[in-house]
């Protein structure tokens, strides 16, 4: 196999007009099993996720939530079992969060099932600018408060629903909020949120947890709070 040299011309020739056939399987998507996994914490019942992609930032995650008190176990090549039935809000690890963005996501269930968390500061990809403030801005207005020194400190004694603005409709901030939201008193709307597929893969399993949400797939959902979450049936 010949191997393109720097500044060579490469080119791809594609004869067309032939029949295509056959079926694939689509393979799990991260950004979708990250927030997903994060948000069976909101339930004590146990839970079963399929199509999982079994990479280093779901295996990081899991080992976080393990260290919390949730049981995981991989029952098949790309099924887990997640059943968060007690935790504590314990320090995390910080090498452990530095590894993954993802452990913000963290921060709205355990705000909703333990009332609080610390954390340290979220790493991964360096990607331009990530701040969290709009995460910070969507739980204080959910009655969350919040110190930021060497790691970040949640607390709530109780989520209240509220009218919330999102200065920016980032994915990560919409997902912490809609977990905290299904969790708090009354009614939440959330505006300017994101849209994205994998945002609408995180309401559709809150809803088959037992949550009630409007609007998925638009920019502003309503969420009515404070239902009892179970566990989704079992395909």
């Amino acid at each position: 196999m010949a191997v393109a040299q720097p500044h060579e011309r490469v080119e791809y020739i594609v004869e067309g007009g032939h029949r295509l056939a056959g079926s694939i399987t689509p393979a799990g998507n991260k950004n979708a099993a990250l927030p997903i996994i994060a948000a069976t914490l909101l339930t004590d019942q146990p839970v079963e996720l399929s199509n999982v992609p079994r990479i280093r930032d779901v295996e990081a995650l899991l080992e976080l939530i393990a260290s919390i008190g949730a049981e995981t176990a991989w029952t098949g090549p790309n099924t887990l079992r997640i059943h968060a039935h007690t935790l504590s809000p314990t320090d995390l690890d910080p090498d452990l969060c530095m590894r993954i963005r993802a452990s913000i996501l963290l921060a709205g269930p355990m705000l909703a099932r333990c009332g609080e968390l610390t954390l340290p500061p979220p790493g991964g990809d360096v990607i331009g600018r990530r701040r969290l403030d709009t995460h910070f801005l969507a739980l204080r207005e959910l009655g969350a408060d919040i110190s930021v020194n060497d790691a970040y400190v949640f607390r709530a004694r109780a989520l209240t629903g509220a009218d919330v603005f999102l200065d920016e409709p980032s994915v990560t901030a919409t997902e912490n909020a809609l977990c905290a939201a299904v969790a708090a008193r009354g009614l939440t709307v959330l505006r300017n949120c994101a849209s994205e597929p994998h945002v609408q893969d995180l309401a559709r399993f809150l809803m088959a947890l037992g949550a009630k949400i409007e609007g998925i797939g638009t920019n502003c959902m309503t969420v009515h709070g404070g239902r009892t979450l179970g566990a989704p049936p079992i395909a």
